[in-house]
C-alpha cells in the first residue's frame, strides 16, 4: 500500500467537502466552507492549491472554474490515519486501544454491539 500525504485538520475539512461532493467547483467548496468556518475565501484557495501540490486532489479548468476531483478514496486516508494512531498511540494493538475507550466509558452499549457485530462478521468472513 502506497504512504499517502501527510494533510492537515483544515485540508481534512476541505477534503471532506470534496470526497462527498465531487466533482466541484472552487466557488462551490468556498461557499460550503465559509458557512461552517471563519475561513476567508482567499484561506480556502491556499488549502485547496496545497492539497493539488501534495497530489490529494486534481483539477481541471471548465470555462473560467476549476473543477476538483479527489485522488486519494476518503476510506484510503481514513483507513491509513486509523493505522497510524493506532501505531503511535497503541504500539499498534487494537486490544489495548479498544480496553482504553471502554474503561474509560467512552463507548456506549449500541456501539460496543456494533463492535461485537463486527468482529462475529470478521470471524465469520476469515473461516470462508
Amino acid at each position: 500500500m502506497k504512504k499517502l500525504p501527510q494533510i492537515s485538520e483544515a485540508e481534512y475539512e476541505v477534503m471532506k467537502i470534496v470526497w462527498k461532493h465531487a466533482p466541484i467547483n472552487t466557488n462551490q467548496i468556498t461557499e460550503m466552507l465559509t458557512q461552517t468556518t471563519a475561513w476567508s475565501p482567499k484561506t480556502i484557495q491556499t488549502l485547496i492549491k496545497r492539497l493539488v501540490t501534495k497530489g490529494v486532489l486534481s483539477y481541471e479548468k471548465q470555462s473560467r472554474v476549476f473543477v476538483y476531483t479527489p485522488l486519494v478514496a476518503e476510506k484510503e486516508y481514513i483507513g491509513q490515519e486509523s493505522r497510524s494512531f493506532l501505531a503511535r498511540y497503541y504500539d499498534g494493538d487494537i486490544t489495548a486501544m479498544l480496553s482504553a475507550y471502554i474503561e474509560d466509558d467512552q463507548l456506549s452499549a449500541s456501539e460496543i454491539d456494533a463492535l461485537r457485530s463486527l468482529l462475529a462478521k470478521g470471524r465469520a468472513d476469515r473461516r470462508q
